[in-house]
């Protein structure tokens, strides 16, 4: 009797330990004005130490911050609409504050900003630009820049509604696939910051034309 009773125990607490690590909270994505909100995936447990999903996910969405800020910092001498100049200024200065904090991230677990790399040594490349979702082409940023008025307004808003769902993509990817809580965390405010800025910019290329 005692030995049952020590395996249905054993039982049990397996059960249990189970259901605490698939109990996660749901990643939640704000639809356009009026839409219900999108269950898109839930957060995996907690994990003290990072696998390659989430380093690669901070390594790429680095680099796409980067394109962003440089996109903006387009604006001030080319933007006709002040409303998309507003826009602009919010993207960049919302995006500088997290690239650094991503780095932060990368920095405190010994590893470089390179794929491959780590804080004590090893070799690797970079991440091509084409294999991340949503990012201009060097042609598409050069007409960019040679664009000036309504035609820049009209492209800004055209490329920077696609590098935001590129990054809804990415974030989406790491909400379903990786486990640290902190990756977790910036990735929903991807989510949720820039499916908001999403809506506002179509919003504004009607009014644009």
């Amino acid at each position: 009797m005692r030995r049952l009773t020590a395996a249905l125990l054993l039982a049990v607490g397996a059960l249990a330990g189970c259901a605490t690590e698939q109990a996660s909270p749901p990643v939640v994505l704000p639809g356009a004005p009026g839409d219900q909100p999108q269950v898109v995936a839930s957060a995996a447990p907690e994990r003290s130490t990072p696998v390659e999903v989430e380093a690669d996910y901070v390594r790429m969405m680095i680099v796409h911050h980067q394109q962003a800020v440089e996109m903006t910092a387009l604006s001030p001498e080319r933007v006709q609409n002040p409303k998309v100049r507003a826009l602009s200024e919010r993207i960049g200065g919302a995006q500088g504050p997290e690239i650094g904090a991503m780095q932060g991230w990368l920095a405190t677990r010994g590893l470089d900003e390179q794929t491959g790399h780590s804080g004590h040594g090893g070799h690797g490349g970079g991440h091509d630009h084409a294999s991340m979702p949503g990012m201009a082409t060097p042609e598409q940023l050069a007409q960019l820049e040679n664009s000036r008025g309504a035609d820049f307004d009209r492209l800004f808003l055209r490329l920077m509604i696609a590098h935001h769902e590129g990054a809804l993509t990415m974030a989406t990817d790491v909400m379903a696939n990786g486990l640290d809580e902190q990756v977790h965390e910036m990735a929903q405010d991807v989510l949720v910051t820039q499916q908001d800025e999403i809506n506002t910019m179509r919003a504004l290329q009607a009014e644009v034309g």
